[in-house]
C-alpha cells in the first residue's frame, strides 16, 4: 500500500510542476458541391479512443474556429444533422488551418435531412476497435444481437469470447456482466436502437481495472443539440416459442442538462434441448457402461430493464453525473425433463430413469453511479471522482424428482428432494482521476479502492429415498469479502509520425471466504504491478503499424467459490470450488493497417494459471461433475486479418478471419491426479455484406456468414458450426417509422457438440438453443428526432464477476 501512495503521489507533484502550450484549429464546412453548410456542428475527439474533447457550431458562412487546443493526436469531424464528415486525425503540435471539411449531402438535403440507414463502420485506433452501428438494420435487434454480429466476437453458449478469452461487458464503460445468462437479460432488454458502437479493446490500458480480460464496450446514444427526441420500439421473434420485447427511449437536453431515460419489458418463453452421453470405463479403459441422456427445458420469463442518464453542467468548469440502471426478472419459472437410458459395454439396455426438475428463480440487480467532474484553469486538465454501488439479490426454490427403471420398464425406486439458495452482493467503489497536457503529451493517474461482500445460504430439505451424491448435510452458508486498493499512472505522447501511450497499474487484493458448514476459511493478499504500453507509428496515411502489451489479472467469479451444488439430476451437477486464486497472463500484439481498409494482426497470449471450465466423470460412482479448476498452464497465439472495404457504391463487405492456437494444461483428477494438455489449431471466419437497395438510402439489407471449425472449453473441443443470417431495414416518413426483418441461423448449424475424450474420459454434449428465428422490428420516432448523437462512458469494474444460479 506504501508503494501505491508512493507512486500517486510522486505522479501527482510531476505532473504539477510541467506546462504546455495551446493552439487552435480553423476552417469550414461545405457539401460535396463546394457549397457551405452553416451551423455544422464540430467535434474534437481523442484519437486514442474517440472520446469527446470539445466542441463548437460553424457560423452562418460556414467557418468555425476551436480555441485552446492542448497538444495531442485528435479526430476532428463535421456533422449536420444526421451526416458526417470523415474524420481527420490531427497531430496538433501548431496553429492548423485546415480548409474545408466536406460533408456529402444531396442537393436538396439542406433544406430537410433525414437520417436514413447507413452501414455499420469500422474503425482501428490504437487500443481498440470501433464497430459502429448506429442506424443500421444491425441496431434494430437488442444489444446481444449487436454483440453478436460484432466482427472478432465468438459467441458460446451465453458466453462471449476474443480470442478464446471470456470477454467482459461495458455498458457505456461501466461494467455489467454478471452471470453469463443474466448479461444475456440485460442486454436482451436493451434495445439497439440505441447502442451508437461496440468498441472491442482485446489489450485494456492501465485505467480500466487488470481483471477481466478483453473488454467489449457498448457506448450508447446522447443527444447533443437542445432539444427534445423519443422513439417507441418493438419486436416480434418468431423460434419455437414467440417472443416480444417492447420498449421506450426518451432524450432531453438543455444548455446545462442532459438526459436519457430508456425502460424495456422482454416477456419470453424458450426451448433449450441437450444431449448428453458418457462412456464409463473400467480400469483397463473399456467401456462398461453407456448413459445417454436428453434434457428438454423450458425457461419462461419477463425480464425489465430501466436506465437513467443525467448530466448537468453547473458552469464550463463543473458537471455531475447520475447514472442508474435496474434489472429485475422476477417470477422466472425453469421445468426441465429428463429421459436417460443406461446401457452395458455391449450396448444392450440395462435401466432407464427419468427426471423432473422444477425451479423458480428471482433476481434482482441495482447499481447507482455518481461522477464530479472539475475542469481546472489549465486547458485540457481535469480531476474526476466517481463513486459507484451495486446490489444484487438472486432467490432459487428447486423441486427434483426421479424415477428408476429396469430393462422391461418395471419400477424399481424413486427419488428426490427440494433445494432453496439465495445470494446476496453488495459492492462499492470510490475513485478519483486526475488528467493534464503536458506539452505534446498528456497524462492521467488516478487511485481506485472497492470493496465487496457476499452472503450466500443453501439448504436441502423434504427428502425421497436416499443417494450417495445428495444429503441434508450439504446445506452451507457462505460469505465472501473482497478489498482491491488500486492506482495507476499513463502517460500518452505524440511526436511526428510516432504516437506511444504506456502506463502502470498497481493493485492490492485482501480477500476471505469461510464455509459455515464446512468450518473452512480461505484467505488471499497479494500486490501486483500491471503494465501496459502501445505503440503507433505511421510512416503515412496509407500504412501504420503498432504494438501493444499488457499484463491482466482473472479474478473467480463470487458464485464460482461457493463450495455449494447444483444439481441436473443426482448423478449430474455443477460444485463451487473455494480454493480457485487469481490467474495472470501476459498479452502481446503485433498490426499492421494499410488504407484504413487492411488490418494484420498477430497475437502472443500466456495465460497463466487460468481459471477454466472443467468436466471430470467418475467411472466409479458413475457420476458427471462440473466446476472451475486453475489449470497448471495455459497460452495461446493466432493471426488475424480483416478487411473493410467498398466493393461499390452500394455494397459494402467486412471480412474477419483468424487462424489460431488454444492449448490448456490441466490436472485431470479422476484419472489418477496426472497433467493432461488439451488444445485444438482451429479457424474463425466472419463475412457480412451490407447492400443499399434504393436510390434514396432507405431500404438496406445485409447477408453475414460466421464459422468457426472448433474452439477450446476447457476439458471440451467443440466441433465446426456455421450461421447464416439474412436483414432488412426499410424507413418510412421522414424516418418517423422504422421496420426491419431479420433471420438468423437459416440453416440450423450454429449448434456444436462439445466433447471431452482423454484417458479414461469419454463424454459429450450438444444444447439447442433456438438460434433459429424469424424477428419483426418497428420504431416509431417522435419529437425533434433529427437530433444527432453523441458518446458518454464512466468506468466500471467488478459488476462482472457477479454471478448467481443459472
Amino acid at each position: 500500500m506504501k508503494n501505491l501512495t508512493f507512486v500517486f503521489v510522486s505522479v501527482s507533484l510531476i505532473s504539477s510542476c510541467l506546462y504546455g502550450q495551446t493552439f487552435k484549429i480553423t476552417g469550414k464546412v461545405v457539401d460535396g458541391q463546394n457549397q457551405i453548410i452553416p451551423y455544422a456542428n464540430i467535434l474534437l475527439l481523442q484519437a486514442s479512443d474517440s472520446t469527446f474533447v470539445k466542441g463548437t457550431s460553424a457560423d452562418d458562412n460556414g467557418f468555425f474556429e476551436l480555441m485552446e487546443v492542448a497538444p495531442d493526436l485528435y479526430l476532428l469531424q463535421a456533422s449536420y444533422v444526421g451526416r458526417g464528415s470523415e474524420p481527420r486525425a490531427l497531430d496538433i503540435a501548431k496553429d492548423v488551418s485546415l480548409g474545408a471539411l466536406v460533408i456529402p449531402l444531396g442537393n436538396n438535403e439542406l433544406d430537410e435531412v433525414v437520417v436514413t440507414a447507413q452501414r455499420p463502420k469500422l474503425q482501428k485506433l490504437p487500443d481498440r476497435l470501433v464497430f459502429t452501428v448506429e442506424n443500421t438494420v444491425i441496431s434494430q435487434g437488442n444489444s446481444w444481437d449487436i454483440l453478436k454480429a460484432t466482427p472478432g466476437v465468438i459467441v458460446a453458449e451465453d458466453r462471449l469470447l476474443i480470442r478464446g478469452q471470456n470477454a467482459t461487458v461495458y455498458l457505456n464503460d461501466r461494467k455489467v456482466q454478471l452471470s453469463g445468462q443474466e448479461v444475456q437479460d440485460l442486454l436482451q432488454g436493451l434495445s439497439g436502437t440505441n447502442i451508437k458502437s461496440v468498441e472491442v479493446i482485446s489489450n485494456p490500458p492501465a485505467s480500466y481495472d487488470a481483471g477481466g480480460g478483453p473488454i467489449l464496450n457498448i457506448v450508447t446514444s446522447k443527444s447533443i443539440v437542445p432539444g427534445y427526441k423519443g422513439s417507441i420500439n418493438g419486436s416480434y421473434t418468431q423460434a419455437v416459442f414467440p417472443k416480444y420485447s417492447v420498449g421506450t427511449s426518451h432524450y432531453y437536453k438543455t444548455d446545462k442538462l442532459h438526459l436519457f431515460a430508456n425502460y424495456t419489458i422482454n416477456p419470453q418463453k424458450e426451448l433449450k434441448k441437450t444431449d448428453k452421453g458418457i462412456h464409463f470405463m473400467d480400469d483397463t479403459n473399456s467401456v462398461f457402461s453407456q448413459w445417454d441422456t436428453h434434457y428438454e427445458q423450458t425457461n419462461s420469463s419477463q425480464s425489465q430493464n430501466a436506465n437513467l442518464i443525467l448530466d448537468y453542467d453547473f458552469d464550463d468548469r463543473n458537471s455531475l453525473g447520475i447514472t442508474s440502471n435496474l434489472l429485475f426478472n422476477l417470477g422466472e419459472d425453469q421445468e426441465t425433463r429428463l429421459t436417460n437410458t443406461m446401457r452395458n459395454g455391449l450396448g444392450q439396455l440395462d435401466s432407464t430413469f427419468t427426471t423432473l426438475n422444477n425451479a423458480a428463480l428471482d433476481n434482482t440487480n441495482l447499481a447507482f453511479d455518481l461522477t464530479y467532474v472539475h475542469r481546472l484553469k489549465k486547458e485540457g486538465a481535469k480531476i474526476s471522482v466517481n463513486g459507484h454501488y451495486t446490489h444484487y439479490n438472486g432467490q432459487a426454490l428447486q423441486n427434483l424428482s426421479s424415477e428408476y427403471f429396469d430393462a422391461s420398464g418395471t419400477f424399481l425406486r424413486d427419488f428426490g428432494f427440494d433445494s432453496g439458495s439465495e445470494q446476496d452482493i453488495d459492492i462499492f467503489t470510490g475513485q478519483v482521476d486526475y488528467a493534464t497536457p503536458i506539452g505534446n503529451a498528456s497524462l492521467e493517474t488516478g487511485a481506485k479502492i472497492s470493496s465487496i461482500a457476499s452472503e450466500n445460504n443453501v439448504d436441502f430439505f423434504n427428502f425421497t429415498g436416499s443417494s450417495d451424491t445428495v444429503d441434508p448435510s450439504q446445506s452451507d452458508s457462505y460469505t465472501y469479502d473482497e478489498k482491491v486498493y488500486a492506482a495507476y499512472f499513463s502517460l500518452v505522447k505524440n511526436w511526428d509520425k510516432w504516437s506511444t501511450k504506456l502506463g502502470v497499474r498497481g493493485e492490492l487484493t485482501e480477500a476471505r471466504g469461510i464455509s459455515g458448514t464446512l468450518g473452512e476459511t480461505n484467505t488471499q493478499e497479494f500486490f501486483e504491478p500491471f503494465p501496459s504500453l502501445y505503440v503507433l507509428y505511421s510512416p503515412s496515411e496509407n500504412h501504420s503499424l503498432s504494438f501493444d502489451y499488457g499484463r491482466n489479472v482473472n479474478r473467480p467469479k463470487y458464485n464460482d467459490l461457493n463450495p455449494f451444488r447444483f444439481f441436473f439430476n443426482e448423478n449430474d451437477y455443477e460444485e463451487g470450488n473455494p480454493t480457485l486464486v487469481p490467474s495472470f497472463s501476459n498479452n502481446f500484439n503485433l498490426n499492421y493497417t494499410l488504407n484504413s481498409e487492411y488490418f494484420f494482426d498477430v497475437y502472443y497470449r500466456d495465460n497463466g494459471r487460468n481459471i477454466a471450465y472443467l468436466v471430470f466423470q467418475d467411472n466409479a460412482d458413475q457420476t458427471l461433475v462440473e466446476f472451475k479448476q486453475n489449470v497448471l498452464e495455459s497460452k495461446s497465439y493466432g493471426l488475424d486479418f480483416t478487411l473493410s472495404k467498398s466493393i461499390l457504391s452500394n455494397w459494402f463487405i467486412y471480412a474477419y478471419t483468424s487462424f489460431f492456437h488454444e492449448e490448456e494444461t490441466f490436472l485431470a483428477t479422476e484419472s489418477g491426479n496426472v497433467p493432461f494438455t488439451n488444445e485444438v489449431d482451429g479457424v474463425y471466419g466472419y463475412l457480412a455484406n451490407y447492400l443499399t437497395l434504393t436510390k434514396d438510402g432507405t431500404f438496406t439489407g445485409e447477408v453475414t456468414a460466421t464459422y468457426i471449425s472448433k474452439f477450446l472449453f476447457g476439458s471440451y473441443v467443440s466441433d465446426e458450426q456455421f450461421n447464416l443470417t439474412l436483414g432488412l431495414r426499410k424507413t418510412l416518413f421522414n424516418n418517423k417509422i422504422i421496420l426491419s426483418l431479420a433471420a438468423e441461423d437459416i440453416l440450423e448449424k450454429y449448434v456444436p457438440t462439445y466433447r471431452s475424450q482423454y484417458l479414461n474420459q469419454d463424454n459429450f454434449y450438444r444444447r439447442r438453443p433456438e438460434t433459429q428465428f424469424i424477428r419483426f422490428g418497428f420504431t416509431y420516432n417522435f419529437g425533434n428526432f433529427r437530433l444527432e448523437d453523441n458518446q458518454r462512458g464512466i468506468d466500471k469494474k467488478e459488476r462482472d464477476r457477479l454471478q448467481s444460479q443459472d
